[in-house]
């Protein structure tokens, strides 16, 4: 494939159109229109469709654009060091990350971050969706309890512990009152009573006053003294360093996991190195919410 017709086909589809690429590039429309022709020759495929002054990717078009525009980016941040001299942090970072951290933690960790690289351009997407690095588009994933995945290498920036916590009027259970204490339930299978927790010989059977979804709606409900909830330790680290939440103990599962990851098949690029290691100093201390 040549590398050169793939680049006009990249700059055509990112620009809509053969004249707004000639505009950018300073190329002319009919060299531009040629590369991209010769390509869907050399591939036998349709890439564009053409009709009036609309031109449209085909199924097959999208799909090697999907796969070869942050790939084309890398070979275009990889001669611009080497020409450089040098490996300065640059461009366009992609980033996805799952709802909550991004709302409760992310915003400001970014913001920093762009502080610290201000020609680095970031793009961050929530979503609890497992995407595709590679075919989406991403630079790095963050993700909780990644799957094992040969494609992909990163590093945890974060170990959580689930524990069980309640305002300090609420009287902590002991070991023969087990049963009946006040608590906010979330919707999930996994954490339904009862509750094991460390420093109880036996399973804790709380009363549930409340049940949602939202992990922020369980803090705030706890934190306004209706009962004791289930809550992520570097969730609620301030709450329990300042007294506003008292911790009774940790649920006996393993700790979650939260890693930072990107694609092992390319060498990183300097702006992702930069995010990987900006993350998990920023998250070095176990606190997600600050």
């Amino acid at each position: 494939m040549d590398l050169n017709a793939l680049t006009d086909f990249v700059l055509v589809a990112a620009n809509g159109g053969f004249g707004r690429a000639s505009r950018k590039s300073g190329r002319s429309k009919a060299t531009l229109s040629r590369r991209v022709i010769e390509l869907e020759e050399n591939l036998g495929v349709r890439l564009f469709e053409r009709g009036g002054r609309a031109l449209r990717l085909t199924d097959e078009g999208q799909a090697l654009l999907a796969r070869t525009e942050n790939l084309l980016g890398e070979i275009r941040e990889a001669e611009h060091s080497i020409r450089g001299g040098q490996d300065r942090p640059h461009g366009r970072l992609c980033v996805n990350a799952p709802v909550l951290l991004s709302h409760v933690g992310l915003g400001r960790v970014a913001a920093e971050f762009c502080a610290r690289y201000p020609d680095i351009e970031l793009e961050v997407t929530a979503d609890d969706r497992e995407v595709n690095l590679v075919e989406d588009g991403y630079d790095a994933v963050i993700r909780v309890n990644p799957h094992p995945d040969s494609g992909l290498v990163g590093r945890c920036f974060l170990r959580d512990r689930v524990v069980l916590a309640a305002t300090p009027e609420h009287t902590r259970p002991t070991a023969r009152n087990l049963q009946g204490f006040p608590a906010v339930l979330a919707w999930r299978p996994a954490l339904e009573p009862p509750w094991n927790i460390e420093g109880y010989r036996a399973p804790l059977m709380p009363r549930p006053v409340a049940r949602f979804s939202s992990l922020l709606m369980i803090r705030d409900a706890v934190r306004a003294g209706i009962g004791a909830a289930l809550l992520s330790e570097s969730f609620v680290a301030g709450d329990l360093a300042s007294g506003r939440l008292r911790k009774w103990g940790f649920l006996k599962t393993p700790p979650t996991e939260l890693w930072v990851l990107h694609a092992s098949r390319r060498l990183a690029s300097a702006k992702v190195r930069a995010f990987v290691d900006h993350i998990c100093a920023a998250f070095a201390d176990g606190v997600l919410v600050k």
